[in-house]
């Protein structure tokens, strides 16, 4: 996959705060900056998928159809608490 460069502007304490982890973690800021953009937008996509359901379903819901939807709801608060 080709890389493009970019330039972006942000506090100086974000900054540092970056560097510090980029460093802890051993790999370069843009790579960590990567890293941040794909997490959040795992987690705005399973926002929004989550949003499509529960508005598929607002209607209300059968017997069989709740226990799914009780089991997604884990699911995501699973997937909610992983970190990298």
């Amino acid at each position: 996959m080709a890389s493009i460069k970019t330039a972006i502007s942000i506090e100086e304490s974000l900054y540092e705060q970056v560097n510090a982890l980029a460093n802890e973690m051993k790999i370069p800021r843009s790579k960590l900056f990567a890293l941040a953009m794909e997490e959040y937008l795992r987690r705005k996509t399973n926002r929004e998928l989550v949003q499509s359901i529960n508005e598929a379903y607002a209607d209300g819901l059968d017997e069989s159809e709740q226990i799914m939807l009780e089991g997604m709801r884990h699911h995501q608060g699973q997937l909610k608490e992983k970190e990298w």
